[in-house]
């Protein structure tokens, strides 16, 4: 026991976890107390339980696994019955490339839980460790839906498809469908997921998360219990139940995980039956603060300038999904004040934020975004924000509102800032008021950020460098840049979590000057560069040389 003790000291101080005199006091008061060495770090608050276990796995030559951070793969989860997995504290959380299971592990060193596992699944496996904390509510989370959905195939498996409205309405509140469709919730917001797709095919039902930007698989169930899932989350959004051949919306708003979750539902008639997808809106990102969207200093100073005006139009233009939404409301976050009076209009309003007036337009209703402007201009507004400029009208109306003291924002779909201003044109916009009102442009669009458990450096060739488009000489010494490799804190993608690449063009007097002539994109691109600023590239490859991301990621999402 004491050359245990002292082992784990050593590991511990090797590693600079903990100081001698700290070790010294732990190991005064397990002497005195009994208990255990590690739980006495722990309760001292001189280790997390986290950075205890990685330390006993590399001391081991074992991987650590951070559950609470990771994704579990939920079919190799349910292979193992929840007894088991609680008995022996361990759960599988993957498959590695040969088909071996990988298992998670509270202890190591339990040969006999390994045996039991490799018996139960009859597979090979291959053992990890993590925290009991982790597994044990990693269990909860993916043991019991698999359990959940074996239970509602038993019971469901003499039923025909449900058809009229009560049973419908009986099918949706059985316990494991409930069971089921919140696991999948839980599991998304969890694992980060921004979308959740329910896709009905010829024999089955698939489960998929968009995280990061990129879909990954969840599970696989059978047709049997689509009717019952999809009608579950139907009433749960408020939605027709029986009505199945035309698409439906709704929302739904839960806590889970401690966090108050809104989710956009959609609905879709398929060939196979209804599709649901369901878009997670995470009510702790619209307090985002700007810094935390990954500006480099040069471009937050330009943008800084911008909307701490009192007037002018800042518009914020990438492809859906580029994170438009995030920065406008991280933007609104610093301008609200109490002696500030923000009017939005948007479709839809996605985020309700404190302080701010929001409205949220109804076509069917004759509230269009020109109506709903000219309305909010009559409010006394300091600042408006204008979910996108759609049409002339409306981006009319927000311009000439940007030119009588108004702050404006708003959102426009172009590939780099720039193109903005020809767009505006394009549309019927007289040039000289897109030259006068708009003050700045932000394009952006969303990289994923490398994970930092498992990137591995790299000095790259000034070929590689000359062709992602940085200028490098033959005799330079050339920058280390990180490749993305994959464990199991990042689902073995080599990515976790996306940071923002940005493009700020302020409008500058030979700007304005051009757009007055219609001078093309080109042109206003080479001024603006000239006049400093950096392009969506150029900011991508400047993150990558900081270790933030990866020049193919960078290439993935800047053309």
């Amino acid at each position: 026991m004491r050359n245990s003790l002292v082992q784990l000291g050593e590991i511990l101080r090797e590693d600079g976890l903990v100081s001698g005199e700290d070790l010294a006091r732990a190991t005064a008061e397990h002497e005195r107390t009994g208990k255990s060495l590690g739980r006495v770090l722990i309760e001292l608050e001189l280790v997390t339980e986290a950075d205890l276990v990685a330390a006993l796995a590399r001391h081991l030559g074992m991987d650590f696994v951070d559950l609470s951070s990771g994704q579990v793969d939920t079919v190799a989860a349910s292979l193992v019955p929840e007894h088991l997995a609680r008995r022996h504290c361990v759960l599988p959380i993957g498959f590695d490339d040969d088909g071996t299971l990988v298992i998670a592990m509270g202890d190591p060193a339990n040969v006999l839980a390994i045996d039991d596992v490799r018996t139960a699944t009859d597979r090979d496996v291959r053992a990890v460790v993590a925290t009991r904390s982790d597994i044990n509510q990693a269990i909860e989370r993916y043991v019991r839906m698999g359990e959940s959905v074996e239970d509602l195939a038993d019971e469901i498996d003499t039923r025909d498809e449900p058809d009229d409205l009560e049973s419908i309405q009986e099918v949706a509140d059985d316990a494991p469908i409930v069971k089921f469709v919140n696991a999948i919730i839980s599991q998304a917001v969890a694992d980060r997921a921004s979308d959740i797709h329910i896709e009905p095919q010829e024999h089955e039902i698939r489960v998929r998360e968009r995280v990061d930007g990129v879909l990954h698989e969840v599970t696989t169930q059978g047709k049997k219990i689509h009717a019952g899932v999809v009608s579950r989350l139907k009433i749960m959004a408020e939605m027709d139940i029986a009505e199945r051949r035309i698409p439906q919306d709704g929302r739904i708003s839960i806590r889970t995980g401690g966090k108050a979750i809104d989710l956009r539902v959609s609905t879709l008639p398929t060939v196979h039956g209804e599709k649901v997808v369901m878009r997670i809106l995470d009510k702790s990102s619209v307090l985002l603060e700007l810094s935390d969207l990954g500006f480099l200093d040069h471009n937050y100073q330009r943008y800084e300038e911008s909307f701490t005006k009192p007037y002018g139009m800042i518009l914020v233009t990438g492809p859906t999904g580029s994170g438009k939404s995030t920065t406008l409301y991280a933007t609104l976050n610093v301008i609200n004040q109490p002696g500030v009076n923000i009017v939005t209009t948007e479709d839809p309003v996605e985020y309700q934020l404190g302080g701010i007036s929001q409205v949220q337009i109804n076509p069917k209703a004759g509230l269009s975004f020109p109506n709903a402007l000219r309305s909010i201009l009559r409010q006394d507004p300091d600042v408006v924000l204008v979910g996108e400029m759609r049409d002339t009208e409306t981006a009319q109306i927000g311009m000439e509102a940007a030119l009588t003291g108004h702050l404006v924002l708003s959102t426009l779909h172009t590939n780099d800032a720039p193109s903005a201003v020809t767009r505006l044109t394009e549309m019927g916009v007289e040039p000289f008021l897109v030259s006068s009102s708009v003050d700045c442009v932000l394009a952006q669009r969303l990289a994923r950020r490398i994970c930092k458990h498992c990137r591995q450096a790299y000095e790259p060739t000034a070929a590689e460098l000359r062709t992602a488009g940085l200028p490098v000489d033959e005799d330079e010494s050339l920058p280390t840049l990180y490749k993305a490799v994959g464990c199991a804190a990042c689902a073995h993608t080599g990515y976790r979590g996306r940071l923002a690449v940005h493009e700020v063009m302020v409008m500058s007097e030979e700007i304005q000057r051009l757009i007055v002539e219609r001078a093309s994109t080109e042109e206003v691109t080479k001024f603006a560069k000239a006049q400093g600023m950096r392009t969506l590239r150029e900011d991508g490859l400047a993150k990558a040389l900081m270790g933030q991301t990866t020049l193919e990621e960078v290439s993935r999402v800047v053309v």
